[in-house]
């Protein structure tokens, strides 16, 4: 944890102080050392939150493009279970740096616990997954969608992070922080069955949509925008195709008509 409540404080670790656990009230112990960045720990092996992972320095890079007040929030469900978030912002949007593996069963629970949330996942993690994403985003079209770059994946299956995040129903965006240190790719939560719709998106307007609290905008009203655009446009393709056999039909009757 980058936090503990020290007399009542939110103070990062110090070494040879000793701090709350703002979720469970139980003692932290400062971790200071040359090898893993400063952090605090409970005692042993002990974590008071099972969704809790093991914070890298790209977690804290992260957390630190946001105000201390968003960090590390301890965040209540109805039925008082609760969780630590990684960033919870003004508008309630939680954000969730992702690093290591994460099953189907913990990533629903997730998604249903918190209301609002987003995933940020590290591409770097699998040493085959920017290889992979490239490739497929070589090969994707441009989607309908006016003057916006949108990029159509028609075989989200040749990517393993596509596969395992694609039917995610909540915003993920994608961080290959050492491909382009000021790029995320943005898979849009359009729900279209066995395609996937990526976008480009700075580092910088990540942190400002959420900073500015404009991210409901992009959700709620940009994004089902994009999606009736492009589910419009795949129906007048599938009209047409419709159209052209029923009118190849009716001259393949007219020519046996003629015989």
């Amino acid at each position: 944890m980058k936090y503990a409540l020290v007399n009542g404080n939110k103070i990062e670790a110090v070494k040879g102080v000793k701090g709350i656990c703002p979720s469970c009230g139980s003692e932290l112990i400062a971790k200071c050392g040359e090898v893993n960045i400063n952090h605090w720990a409970h005692k042993g092996t002990r974590n008071c939150d099972i969704w809790w992972e093991n914070e890298t320095e790209w977690h804290r890079q992260w957390k630190n493009h946001f105000p201390k007040e968003w960090q590390e929030i301890v965040h209540f469900d109805r039925r008082g279970e609760k969780h630590i978030a990684d960033i919870k912002t003004d508008k309630d949007w939680v954000l969730e740096f992702q690093h290591s593996f994460i099953n189907p069963e913990e990533r629903n629970s997730r998604n249903k616990f918190y209301s609002k949330l987003v995933w940020v996942i590290n591409g770097l993690r699998r040493k085959t997954d920017k290889v992979q994403f490239q490739k497929v985003l070589e090969e994707s079209s441009r989607a309908p969608v006016g003057n916006v770059n949108i990029r159509q994946v028609n075989f989200p299956e040749e990517s393993r992070l596509l596969k395992e995040w694609l039917n995610c129903g909540v915003p993920v965006f994608f961080d290959f922080y050492e491909l382009n240190k000021s790029t995320l790719w943005f898979l849009l939560p359009l729900n279209i069955k066995e395609e996937a719709y990526l976008i480009r998106f700075s580092r910088e307007e990540f942190v400002t949509v959420h900073n500015n609290n404009g991210f409901d905008e992009l959700v709620y009203k940009l994004i089902p925008n994009i999606q009736n655009i492009i589910l419009e446009y795949k129906r007048s393709i599938s009209n047409r195709s419709v159209n052209n056999l029923l009118n190849c039909q009716t001259r393949k009757t007219i020519r046996r008509r003629r015989f």
